[in-house]
């Protein structure tokens, strides 16, 4: 598997790496999340080199993550905006911003805190299950090759092998 080729993988986490899979992607996404839209915000925000910024948004306006929009005609300038592929994205963003709540936090707690608009209430994001709701954990989740699978590629374990774990 090759690094600069992970979009052509037969395999739906190597080609979402390949859109979203290093820190500057995620971070921008991050601050997309929380309403950022300008170059010069993004920039300001994150420290990160203009050259290296922009390459990146390229990439997220590529792969139709974010979509640019000139808001100024002298000198033209753009917003990035999350397209519904980008905005399709939150959950990933909230499983990661969890574990690192989880995991990452210091003595002080969690940095941000989420509150859900339509209840009022503070929230932890949850992975269920889409037909029954119940929660997802990992032991209870099986893997099975998919109609898009590569035969050569694929190594999974028996459903004996997986029912053992």
């Amino acid at each position: 598997m090759r690094w600069d080729r992970l979009e052509d993988e037969a395999c739906s986490m190597s080609r979402t790496v390949s859109v979203i899979g290093d820190r500057w992607t995620l971070l921008i996404l991050r601050d997309c999340f929380r309403r950022i839209r300008r170059f010069d915000e993004f920039q300001s925000r994150l420290g990160i080199t203009r050259h290296l910024l922009a390459e990146r948004l390229r990439k997220l306006v590529r792969q139709g993550v974010l979509r640019r929009v000139a808001y100024q005609e002298r000198p033209k300038r753009y917003e990035y905006i999350l397209t519904q592929k980008g905005l399709d994205l939150h959950p990933v963003m909230m499983s990661i911003v969890h574990w690192g709540d989880v995991h990452m936090a210091d003595e002080r707690g969690r940095p941000v805190i989420h509150q859900h608009k339509s209840c009022g209430h503070t929230f932890d994001p949850v992975m269920t299950c889409s037909v029954c709701n119940e929660p997802l954990i990992a032991k209870e989740v099986h893997v099975h090759p998919g109609p898009g699978a590569d035969p050569s590629k694929v190594a999974l374990p028996s459903l004996e092998q997986q029912a053992m774990d």
